[in-house]
């Protein structure tokens, strides 16, 4: 019998722990902007100052994160499981990397990457970007943070849909269950049959969509399902 092949998603619930906020955090970075101020390309548009400035300042925080024992964790699994394990994040940080993961599918861009607004080239983002800072390829004075903002499109929905279409096993980790399409991707799985899995400290907003609920931090829940798995 194949080992199964498993997608995991995470979201800023698994980076919490490392000290990194959600938008729900009190007196975290998200707590001082309004989403449709930091987080649109309209907003980019209008001040984007303002929006640099911000993402400047998350560079800086996810820089100095490390990684908790649920990042460990996953990269122990994607390591050492017969099977293929997809994993997908929300977040935009790099604390899977530095835990040891080598392939994360960055759906919302992430931190370490600049984006050129004119020719879509992409480059590792200095710790503090400029407004108006050259594009190495173009020149254009064109550069912004590469996320993915309200409004825009999540990056590798194909590799993903991919990846759901042939999982046995879809697990969901710290992940609020309320932005979408991610929020889609139990859903997905179910169809295709896969065991679906949530470990969240609190329920997700789709909580009910999944077969098996772990409630707990991640650094709790996660090392001892990945513990499972390898045991077979």
């Amino acid at each position: 019998m194949s080992a199964p092949s498993i997608v995991i998603l995470t979201g800023a619930g698994i980076s919490a722990e490392s000290g990194l906020g959600t938008f729900r955090d009190e007196g975290g970075l998200w707590a001082q902007h309004r989403i449709e101020d930091v987080a649109t390309p309209e907003a980019f548009a209008r001040n984007p100052q303002l929006v640099v400035d911000f993402y400047n300042a998350r560079r800086t925080q996810a820089h100095a994160a490390t990684p908790n024992a649920a990042h460990v964790a996953i990269a122990r699994l994607q390591a050492n499981h017969a099977g293929p394990v997809t994993l997908v994040t929300q977040n935009v940080d790099d604390l899977h990397e530095k835990g040891g993961s080598q392939d994360v599918i960055h759906m919302h861009g992430a931190l370490t990457s600049a984006l050129c607004a004119t020719c879509d080239n992409r480059w590792p983002a200095p710790l503090t970007m400029a407004v108006g800072a050259a594009c190495p390829r173009c020149n254009a004075p064109a550069a912004r943070p590469d996320i993915v903002w309200f409004g825009e499109i999540p990056y590798h929905m194909e590799r993903i849909e991919r990846a759901l279409s042939a999982a046995d096993i879809f697990v969901a980790i710290g992940t609020s269950g309320n932005v979408y399409p991610a929020a889609g991707f139990v859903q997905m799985a179910r169809h295709v049959g896969a065991r679906t899995i949530e470990m969240n400290l609190d329920p997700g907003e789709n909580a009910g969509l999944f077969d098996e609920t772990r409630p707990g931090k991640a650094s709790d829940t996660v090392p001892v399902w990945v513990e499972t798995v390898l045991a077979g």
